[in-house]
């Protein structure tokens, strides 16, 4: 792959791995608006988070390139594959960072547990313009095509102007037909929490082990500003994820109570 002086470079990246079709079809879409560099792992980092490899060697394998893209395999979390792109395999800083489309939303606080989205939080804080893309279909047979169109709305939108510094874009898809999405809502993220359960079970030499199981509870089902509702009733949401967790408003009582 060939990179001229004005093309845009996009790094790609997910956590399904490598063979998941919505990174199959974020990629397509992203090689009608630049150069792509691929990375991501032939297995599932779902749930990883902003995890990083210390315990065991990376290795990256280049798997395909021609004058439109270029593919690595890499055996790491989707957040050491940003560091290692950004660092050792791009000749440049890239222009995007795009990760998904997840199996699943990312909603709520599910962005705390997201791989997808720790890959876009990771580009964000290299100073890179970065969004995260999820669809709301958990099934390994969910259509992607929807998507299309509205990642290209995001992305254009995105190369009209940029992004504030530790900000990156949080971008949920309703798994509808395209006729019977209403359109795009800025939102908030819902405030809400998963309750876990473990299922019990014995494997067949007779020893015990536990399956995560869960489920979402949102605290505020009738909020009209959130990612939750938005896509309960038919919207894309985008949210506006920082990198800064400080809570700010309580700053000031926080020092009224260390008398500071």
């Amino acid at each position: 792959m060939i990179l001229e002086k004005d093309d845009r470079l996009i790094l790609i990246t997910n956590d399904d791995g490598l063979y998941a079709s919505g990174l199959k079809t974020l990629s397509e879409v992203m090689e009608d608006l630049g150069k792509v560099v691929l990375i991501s792992t032939t297995e599932s980092m779902s749930g990883m988070s902003q995890a990083l490899t210390v315990k065991t060697p990376l290795r990256v394998k280049l798997l395909e390139e021609n004058d439109r893209r270029r593919v690595y395999a890499c055996n790491g979390t989707p957040t050491d594959s940003i560091k290692l792109a950004v660092n050792q395999l791009l000749d440049r800083k890239p222009d995007w960072v795009v990760s998904g489309i997840n199996h699943g939303a990312n909603a709520s606080v599910s962005v705390l547990y997201s791989g997808t989205m720790a890959a876009a939080i990771e580009g964000c804080l290299y100073g890179i313009n970065s969004v995260g893309f999820s669809l709301n279909d958990f099934s390994r047979k969910a259509n992607f095509s929807v998507c299309r169109k509205y990642i290209t709305i995001v992305m254009q939108k995105l190369a009209a102007e940029t992004l504030p510094p530790g900000v990156c874009l949080n971008v949920n898809i309703p798994s509808l037909p395209e006729t019977e999405i209403k359109g795009i809502k800025i939102c908030r993220q819902a405030k809400g929490n998963w309750k876990e359960e473990f299922e019990k079970r014995k494997d067949p030499m007779g020893k015990t082990y536990y399956w995560l199981t869960g489920l979402f509870q949102n605290h505020e089902p009738e909020a009209n500003d959130t990612d939750e509702w938005a896509l309960a009733n038919g919207f894309v949401s985008v949210v506006p994820v920082t990198v800064d967790m400080t809570a700010h408003w309580y700053l000031d009582r926080l020092k009224e109570r260390f008398a500071i």
